[in-house]
């Protein structure tokens, strides 16, 4: 399965860190985001990765080359950042199968294997992770409202009056189903191209979307302060498994 990774984004909020490069470079516990990233892909089987860039790409492309631990790298670049939808349709003439998508700013310590095998397995159109939030902070999230068999039946981008506390994360899956949708995405009041729109569109046209409640954490590398949060936790669960290793 190709994985791919939305790595374009300029990270004005983490500024002075990305003054000089693009987020996804960043380094927590002495690594660029995307290398943890990249990673956690190749654990869950990616034979490809396709990395959409744009802001400082350079930095990316000459950073990893064409491959990552001998596996092939796709670069796609985004000119202008008009949302995750418009991010995606750039790597449209690549994908012909069911794939992976990473929010290449997220840290993840989490069930993202179960997402991959309810696609595979279920064959649903698409599947993602999701956390409950606290309500206050809902708003600030793609929010999502499931039946009782887990399938989400509506997602609303950074609503007003949240109908759940049910949020996106930043790990999906997807059949080339989702590039039709995108295509259809009307920018919204922010002037973007949202990917939860076109879910939302997905959902409407009979498409099963399945829900993955997250076992773990994850955090999105926002602020310089998400950048030293999801480094402590790194750190932890290393001295974790240093101390566990020691007992047996």
């Amino acid at each position: 399965m190709k994985a791919v990774v939305l790595a374009g984004g300029k990270g004005t909020r983490l500024r002075p860190l990305t003054d000089d490069k693009p987020k996804g470079m960043v380094e927590v516990d002495e690594k660029p985001i995307l290398t943890h990233c990249f990673d956690q892909l190749l654990e869950l089987g990616a034979d490809e990765l396709v990395v959409v860039v744009g802001y400082l790409k350079e930095r990316i492309i000459d950073h990893y080359g064409d491959e990552y631990e001998g596996v092939p790298i796709q670069y796609c670049h985004q000119r202008e950042q008009k949302g995750l939808a418009h991010a995606l349709l750039t790597v449209e003439e690549h994908i012909d199968d069911d794939f992976m998508l990473i929010l290449g700013d997220n840290i993840f310590e989490a069930n993202l294997a179960d997402v991959v095998r309810r696609q595979r397995e279920e064959r649903a159109d698409a599947a993602f992770l999701v956390e409950e939030v606290p309500w206050e902070e809902a708003s600030r999230y793609g929010v999502c409202d499931t039946n009782a068999y887990g399938e989400i039946t509506d997602v609303v981008e950074k609503p007003e009056e949240p109908p759940s506390n049910l949020v996106m994360t930043g790990f999906y899956t997807f059949t080339p189903a989702i590039f039709h949708a995108c295509h259809l995405v009307q920018p919204s009041n922010r002037g973007e191209y949202e990917i939860s729109e076109a879910i939302d569109l997905l959902i409407q046209s009979g498409r099963t979307i399945d829900a993955i409640g997250i076992e773990g954490w994850r955090i999105d590398v926002g602020y310089p302060e998400d950048r030293d949060e999801a480094e402590k936790r790194l750190q932890e669960g290393a001295e974790g498994e240093v101390a566990v290793a020691s007992d047996d």
